[in-house]
């Protein structure tokens, strides 16, 4: 019985199938990559709003709730606001929180704040602001700095965030706002100078901010609206 002969394939028509082979995997590998994104979209979101709602509370004493933050979510258009560009936020209207008494006073604020010039990628925070202008606590809420250098940011890592607390426009003077490096007040971390250094310059503005705005922020106007 003689063998049955493979039929000779040119280079060019194996060049041929070997690429469609290869696009056909590359669609069912993009198709599959889509797929996992769109099922873990919602989570990842859910999981962001979960740690941003920790560390809102972090920040406040431990007799406060999440629904005491949520009652003063309040939606303010940039229009009515000074210098909300010293923030970086990314759209015209941002959602702050105004912290309120029984009596429904405000007695703090706390406003979203990005520093852009981290060492890896822009850094997005919150400071608490009291009433009377010192700071209540800073979180960082999203970061992609170094582990083990930039990421002492954390609490869970170091307790080097904590030196803003209770500090002010006028604790220390306004030029002393800046690392050590630079001639400032605020120690940087061992080893990172980039990533405190663009903590600093952004709670510094949150701070200014929440000066040229002070009215707004605890009174609330007839040009802001309450978030639902």
């Amino acid at each position: 019985m003689s063998k049955t002969e493979q039929p000779n394939v040119t280079l060019p028509e194996a060049i041929r199938r070997s690429a469609i082979g290869l696009a056909i995997f590359a669609f069912f590998t993009a198709g599959i990559i889509a797929v996992t994104q769109t099922l873990t979209r919602d989570t990842i979101t859910q999981n962001e709003a979960a740690f941003e709602a920790r560390q809102l509370l972090s920040i406040l004493p431990s007799d406060y709730t999440a629904d005491d933050i949520l009652a003063g979510e309040t939606r303010f258009d940039a229009q009515a606001l000074v210098g909300l560009d010293r923030l970086n936020l990314s759209s015209d209207t941002q959602h702050f929180y105004r912290v309120l008494t029984a009596d429904g006073q405000t007695e703090a604020v706390i406003l979203p704040v990005v520093a852009p010039q981290g060492y890896t990628e822009a850094i997005r925070l919150i400071v608490g602001i009291k009433a009377n202008g010192q700071i209540l606590g800073v979180r960082v809420t999203r970061h992609k700095e170094t582990p083990g250098l930039g990421d002492q940011v954390e609490t869970s890592k170091s307790d080097w965030i904590y030196v803003f607390n209770d500090r002010s426009l006028m604790n220390p003077q306004p030029d002393d706002w800046a690392v050590v490096k630079d001639g400032g007040a605020f120690d940087q971390l061992t080893g990172a100078t980039i990533t405190p250094r663009a903590i600093v310059g952004a709670v510094k503005n949150s701070l200014l901010f929440f000066e040229d705005n002070q009215d707004a922020l605890l009174n609330e106007p007839d040009s802001v609206e309450d978030g639902s």
